[in-house]
């Protein structure tokens, strides 16, 4: 069996290294687009546009839910052939599809129309509940494709450990974009700017596209196979599928912590420019230098992280280091009093982002190997629309954890001063109840993920042996 290993390993490198970076550029947009609405959406609707607080996250519950309908129906609807795989293939015609609207939806949302937030609320409502709706929808079927074709395209561990540091860093650049470019452009207060802002974004990632095409195409050989063993297969329902989701401990426990460590993040990048305006009283400048010191961080950590990681040869055991460092280190926010202590914190915060950043895509392929080992059935389309949904579903967290803060702390919308309660509610926000969230992730995934390295092995040795 080893010997099966062994040789598929050699057959399997057939991609060549432009492929891989043209593919790895898919991460850049996503971290880019995904990284602009984390860090801006719920302030830029809350404190610019003056929506009620209530309002701003009862949209978001509503764009949550509606993304927990769409996420995992289009990944079932994705696995399966249609008319257009057999010439275009299984991945790329979706990706393309989905591209360009998301863009579009993307600038729309940052284009409400032009009436009174306290007179005519319902209208700002509606219209922020639904292009984030259009921009789920859209994105979706761009992202579930996008990275469902990672695991069936590359195939073997020299490929995937090869594309997965080429899309890491990839996604630092989305990251430093989606953390830098906002700030060097919106003035607090000032909202022409956050359009400008918009349009400039999407006009980055609309060349991007190009880049990525070559990269998202489909091999031929594995479209064929795939066409050939859905025909054979038995079909399965829905229901089904979610049946052995939920009884997936490993996939169910993984989801469960990314959807809490998510939480976090959203929590603490959305934090920084209220803790920028009604801490200090700043200006958006100051968002800036904290956000290079962060994404610093984040690139000094990796390289270490990584070494860490093939120096223990497990992946389970760095995914628990990173995971205790992010948590401590996010609970010292709520201490924070002066703008010296943020930039040093956010450098060393940084550094533990990019260690869990770095192994939870990791980690995520074990699951996904675990997962077809045991069905002999590849199923990327509906486990990266369940991955989303376990996302969004962070954004939901973040929205009614701000909402319901917010209202019990006394946060005044339209109010460039906040009295001490609500500085306190964004103390907390910005530390320990993120942490707390990603804490009880924790436990559930020391509960029950239990793929060691032993085991890892013997999964290969299976898939090496199904073919799949």
């Amino acid at each position: 069996m080893d010997n099966v290993i062994e040789n598929n390993e050699m057959q399997g490198t057939k991609h060549s290294t432009l492929g891989m970076l043209s593919y790895s550029t898919g991460f850049y947009v996503n971290e880019f687009i995904q990284g602009v609405l984390i860090f801006l959406l719920f302030y830029f609707y809350e404190v610019e546009i003056g929506l009620a607080t209530w309002m701003t996250g009862l949209g978001m519950v509503i764009y949550g839910i509606w993304d927990a309908v769409n996420d995992p129906l289009l990944g079932f609807v994705s696995d399966k052939p249609t008319r257009l795989t057999k010439r275009w293939g299984r991945r790329f015609p979706w990706i393309v599809i989905g591209f360009v609207p998301t863009l579009i939806s993307f600038l729309l949302i940052f284009y409400p129309p032009n009436v009174n937030p306290q007179e005519q609320p319902w209208i700002i409502f509606a219209w922020f509940t639904i292009t984030l709706c259009i921009f789920d929808t859209c994105e979706t079927i761009f992202t579930n494709n996008y990275y469902a074709l990672y695991p069936d395209k590359y195939r073997t561990n020299k490929e995937r450990t090869k594309v997965s540091a080429f899309s890491i860093y990839m996604g630092i650049l989305g990251v430093v974009f989606a953390n830098l470019l906002p700030p060097s452009l919106i003035e607090f207060g000032n909202k022409s700017t956050y359009i400008t802002m918009a349009w400039i974004c999407i006009t980055i990632n609309f060349f991007v596209l190009f880049l990525m095409i070559p990269g998202v195409r489909d091999d031929k050989e594995s479209t064929q196979q795939f066409i050939e063993n859905f025909k054979q297969k038995e079909k399965e329902s829905l229901t089904e599928v979610f049946r052995f989701v939920f009884k997936h401990k490993s996939l169910f426990a993984f989801l469960f912590f990314y959807m809490l460590y998510l939480s976090l993040t959203t929590m603490v990048q959305s934090s920084f420019l209220y803790w920028i305006r009604f801490i200090i009283y700043g200006n958006a400048d100051d968002v800036l230098y904290v956000m290079i010191l962060l994404l610093i961080g984040v690139m000094v950590g990796i390289p270490l992280w990584m070494l860490y990681n093939k120096k223990t040869g497990n992946n389970r055991r760095t995914m628990i280091m990173a995971s205790i460092a992010l948590i401590v280190l996010t609970v010292f926010f709520t201490i924070l009093t002066t703008y010296a202590g943020l930039l040093i914190l956010a450098f060393i915060w940084g550094m533990g982002f990019g260690g869990f950043w770095m192994i939870y895509y990791v980690v995520y392929g074990d699951i996904i190997d675990e997962a077809i080992a045991e069905t002999g059935v590849r199923r990327e389309g509906l486990y990266s629309g369940l991955r989303r949904f376990f996302g969004t579903l962070s954004t939901v967290i973040q929205a009614i954890s701000f909402t319901i803060v917010h209202e019990l702390t006394g946060f005044v919308e339209t109010s460039n001063v906040q009295s001490p309660s609500a500085q306190t509610g964004i103390l907390l926000l910005f530390g320990i109840i993120p942490a707390v969230l990603m804490a009880i992730g924790f436990i559930i995934f020391l509960r029950f993920y239990d793929i060691t390295p032993e085991k890892s092995k013997i999964i290969k040795e299976k898939l090496a042996h199904l073919k799949v």
